[in-house]
């Protein structure tokens, strides 16, 4: 049995179960995302040991399927999570007969004859992908052509193997979920075209054929999907002690080659060198980059002085754990007030506020389905505000009608002194170049 979020978990699978015999999967469990759960990842991923596909379950049943099912092993498989979380993980399964595994990068990470740079972190929302984006134009001011892969969010149609996407009508091409368009909108507008999708080696094959370098854009704070010429990790000096308490967080740190302190300028100096302190201890090796997580409003006049809601990017103020966002900052910088959303969220948004206690008051954008984007739809129109401030980078105005006046915030990553993300990657460049 396999534990996961629909990412790593079919990753894993993949590599390492889909045709080995000596293996029998019979289940994947799911957590973190809704609606995962009560599917079935299909034949035409799976291999033609299961013609059937496999079953996908609710992880809260994991004890009952453990024993119902005869499970032997369960491979966990999903990131940013506590080591307080896995290990309760690995005691339920004990209890219940089975034993308990961590697949790590030699079983898992896929070999490429491109250079791939990956851009990983040690906390969902520690602005890991203003990183990635900054990474790809570095790259391409050095006359390579970066291809971006991104950290899988199958969340629809689990039998398309390979998503490759070049426009924003490629978003609505495969009905991708808020979520998604969070990762890939800003990547797009750049110019770069995003690869994603189920089967990672099918994937890896169709960006080598475009790409001279491939960035991997990580999700959540997983590891490297591929084998790195470069590992960057991105820390969050404002939840500075958790790069030792996340997994697989403190994973990404001790194997970087380049540590980015990011949000400096939201962090006092002590948290700052804290979290220096602490990945230095853990990697002396690596090279530390420190940049300032910038949010601009694009109308600012529709927000200064106003009473605004704030929508907020959805992992990062959910599972990621952090009570609000950049927007937040943003709506603040020119003297907005935030009107709470949750006594008017409805519906699985309204659920969302019990589940995660975390949240602040700002509405999570969540919409992982239709009726989902409906009831954050209705939230947002319910809430008595004077506008409305998005700082998911996702445009929501494509997806739901918001009849209030809207801002945008747009987020950059600004290095602050030596030594900088451009310098440190032209010479790895240089090295590469001279290998090739």
């Amino acid at each position: 049995m396999i534990l996961g979020a629909a990412g790593r978990d079919f990753h894993n699978f993949n590599v390492v179960f889909r045709d080995n015999k000596e293996f029998r999967v019979v289940a994947f469990t799911a957590t973190q995302i809704p609606y995962i759960e009560n599917r079935v990842y299909p034949a035409s991923v799976a291999g033609k040991l299961y013609p059937r596909g496999i079953p996908i379950y609710a992880e809260t049943s994991l004890e009952e399927l453990i024993r119902r099912l005869d499970v032997d092993d369960v491979y966990f498989a999903y990131s940013d999570v506590s080591y307080e979380y896995v290990m309760r993980r690995a005691a339920i399964a004990q209890a219940a007969g089975a034993s308990f595994h961590l697949l790590g990068p030699r079983d898992t990470m896929i070999s490429t004859h491109k250079p791939v740079v990956a851009v990983v972190a040690v906390r969902t929302g520690a602005g890991k992908s203003t990183i990635s984006r900054k990474v790809a134009l570095i790259l391409k001011r050095n006359g390579w052509r970066p291809v971006v892969i991104r950290h899988p969010m199958p969340y629809g149609d689990l039998s398309v193997a390979v998503q490759r996407f070049a426009t924003l009508k490629d978003l609505d091409s495969f009905h991708t979920t808020i979520e998604e368009r969070e990762e890939y909108e800003g990547h797009i507008d750049n110019g770069f075209v995003v690869y994603a999708g189920v089967d990672y080696q099918a994937i890896l094959a169709e960006a080598e054929r475009e790409a001279d370098v491939i960035v991997w854009d990580g999700g959540n704070n997983d590891f490297c999907f591929y084998r790195p010429k470069l590992t960057i990790a991105v820390g969050d000096p404002t939840r500075a002690g958790d790069e030792s308490k996340y997994y697989p967080g403190e994973t990404n740190v001790r194997m970087a080659d380049i540590i980015v302190i990011n949000k400096v300028n939201l962090s006092t100096q002590d948290e700052v060198r804290r979290l220096e302190r602490s990945c230095l201890v853990m990697n002396p090796r690596a090279r530390i980059v420190t940049t300032r997580s910038e949010a601009t409003l694009d109308r600012p006049e529709l927000v200064r002085d106003k009473r605004v809601l704030v929508v907020e990017d959805g992992p990062t103020v959910t599972h990621g754990g952090l009570s609000e966002g950049a927007g937040a900052t943003a709506a603040r910088s020119v003297g907005a007030t935030l009107v709470s959303p949750k006594p008017s969220a409805v519906g699985s948004i309204r659920q969302a506020y019990d589940k995660y206690r975390n949240l602040g008051d700002v509405l999570p954008a969540l919409g992982y389905s239709e009726e989902q984007l409906r009831e954050l739809g209705q939230s947002i129109e319910a809430t008595n505000c004077d506008a409305v401030v998005l700082g998911t980078q996702a445009d929501l105005t494509r997806l739901i009608r918001i009849t209030k006046p809207v801002a945008r915030v747009r987020f950059e990553a600004v290095e602050v002194g030596e030594p900088t993300l451009d310098g440190l990657l032209s010479q790895e460049l240089k090295s590469t170049s001279a290998e090739r």
